[in-house]
C-alpha cells in the first residue's frame, strides 16, 4: 500500500527520521557552524590579507584604515560566534570562543609574512605569471594555501569543525584539498592545482613545489580492538626543503622525502629516499605504426 503523499504525512515521515536518525541542526544550544556564515569569514579573511583583491569594488588608501578596522571588529565577533558553535560539547580548558577568535587575529600578521613568501614563489616558480597581481587573481594554488594556512592557526588552537569548514570552502572553489592540520613551509607553490591533495599529518618543508593531482596521502592504517580507526597518530608523508613532486605522484604513508629531491609524474612512493633522489617510473616503450599502407 503506498503512503499518504500529502504534505501533513509526508511531513510526519520526515519528522520521524529525525527523530530515528539524527543529522539535524536546529537553533538551540547545540547549533553547529553555519556553512554561510564561514563563507562569509572565509572571504573577509581573504580581503584583510589581501586587500582590494577579493573586494567587489577598488580600496583606496584614504579608506584602508578605516575598512582594515571595521573588518578585524567585525571577523571578532562573527568568528567568536561560530567558534562558540563550534566547541559546543568539547571540552574547551579554559578558552572562551572570544579568546579563542583573539589569538587567531593576532596571528594574522604572521600569516601574511607567510602568504607574501607563497605569493613569490608562485610568481618565480611559474615562467608563465607575468605578475604578482596576476597569481593573486587568477591561481587557484595561492587561494587553497591561503586559507589552509589561517585554517591551521585555528586547528593548531584546538578549534574543533571550523577549521575543516574553511579547508573545504577553499576545496569547493579550488578543486585543491589541502586539511587544516598539515604543516606547511615557506615558499609553497602548487601550479595549476587540480586534484592536489595533502593529509592531515603531512609535514612539507620550506621551497617546495607541487603540481595537479599529486596526492600526500595515508596508506591503510591500523585498527583498535573494536575494529575502528585509530586517529591522531602520524600516517602522512614527510617532505624535506626544495622538494618538486610531478604531476600525479602519489607519495603514501609517514614516509620522508629527503631534500633536493624530485619525484617524477605518475610516481607511486611508499618508501623513504634520501636527499637528493630523482624518483622517477619506468619508461614507457613507444609503439609507432607507419601510416603507409602495406609496410609494418
Amino acid at each position: 500500500m503506498m503512503n499518504d503523499s500529502s504534505p501533513g504525512a509526508l511531513a510526519a515521515r520526515l519528522l520521524k527520521s529525525y527523530e530515528d536518525d539524527g543529522a539535524i541542526n536546529l537553533d538551540g544550544p547545540a547549533t553547529l557552524p553555519s556553512r554561510d556564515a564561514v563563507s562569509s569569514i572565509m572571504r573577509d579573511l581573504l580581503r584583510l590579507m589581501f586587500p582590494g583583491f577579493y573586494d567587489s569594488e577598488p580600496v583606496t588608501r584614504s579608506v584602508l584604515r578605516l575598512n582594515t578596522e571595521q573588518l578585524v571588529a567585525s571577523l571578532s565577533t562573527r568568528l567568536a560566534v561560530q567558534i562558540d558553535r563550534a566547541f559546543h560539547g568539547v571540552s574547551r580548558a579554559d578558552q572562551t570562543a572570544h579568546d579563542a577568535a583573539a589569538r587567531f587575529l593576532e596571528e594574522l600578521p604572521a600569516v601574511r609574512t607567510m602568504l607574501a613568501l607563497d605569493v613569490t614563489a608562485a610568481f618565480e616558480g611559474d615562467p608563465a605569471a607575468r605578475s604578482r597581481d596576476e597569481v593573486l587573481l587568477a591561481y587557484p594554488g595561492v587561494t587553497a594555501v591561503s586559507v589552509q594556512r589561517l585554517a591551521h592557526v585555528l586547528f593548531r588552537q584546538g578549534v574543533p569543525i571550523l577549521p575543516r569548514m574553511m579547508t573545504e570552502w577553499a576545496h569547493a572553489h579550488t578543486g585543491i584539498d589541502i586539511h587544516p592540520g598539515a604543516t606547511i613551509g615557506a615558499s609553497f607553490f602548487i601550479d595549476h592545482g587540480t586534484g592536489v591533495v595533502i593529509g592531515e599529518t603531512t609535514i612539507i618543508g620550506a621551497r617546495v613545489k607541487i603540481y595537479q593531482g599529486v596526492t600526500l596521502g595515508a596508506k591503510s592504517f591500523p585498527k583498535d580492538a573494536n575494529g575502528n580507526p585509530i586517529k591522531g597518530i602520524k600516517r602522512h608523508p614527510n617532505v624535506g626543503d626544495d622538494v618538486t613532486l610531478y604531476a600525479g605522484a602519489t607519495v603514501l604513508g609517514n614516509i620522508t622525502i629527503g631534500d633536493r629531491s624530485v619525484v617524477g609524474s605518475n610516481v607511486w612512493l611508499l618508501e623513504s629516499v634520501p636527499p637528493g633522489s630523482l624518483v622517477s617510473q619506468p619508461s614507457a616503450s613507444a609503439i609507432v605504426k607507419s601510416s603507409h599502407p602495406g609496410t609494418a
